[in-house]
């Protein structure tokens, strides 16, 4: 196999990448176990990917996997903006990357976790 199952069915695993991608997107840095960082890579990458290409199809693709949570809410004179995670994904992260040919995440190894003793990791943006 060419991924992993991280112990859960495809609708749920496929929901667990979604979230975690969506929080990476919104947060630019989480905290997970080692095999989901190593994991929601994959698909943080494609969707950055998407970002650069920023045509409407592009948008589309990554509107279907993204989840369509709110990342900043910001005041401006007498209007109130709202971003949502595909906005920021396409107008601030991707466009930080243009001259760059992947490899837009980084993983960094933490202490293991109190209670299972799981190996956790900080997945971020470079």
């Amino acid at each position: 196999m060419g991924y992993r199952k991280l112990g859960r069915n495809s609708s749920q695993r496929k929901a667990l990448l979604r979230d975690l991608t969506t929080d990476l997107i919104i947060n630019e840095r989480i905290e997970t176990t080692e095999t989901r960082a190593k994991e929601i890579r994959k698909s943080v990458e494609k969707m950055i990917t998407l970002g650069k290409r920023g045509d409407l199809h592009a948008r589309r693709l990554a509107a279907s996997f993204v989840r369509d949570e709110v990342a900043d809410i910001r005041e401006e004179e007498d209007s109130v903006i709202v971003q949502s995670a595909l906005q920021k994904l396409f107008s601030d992260i991707a466009p930080r990357y243009t001259d760059r040919q992947g490899g837009y995440t980084r993983i960094l190894k933490t202490q293991p976790r109190r209670g299972d003793g799981a190996p956790m990791a900080i997945i971020e943006f470079v």
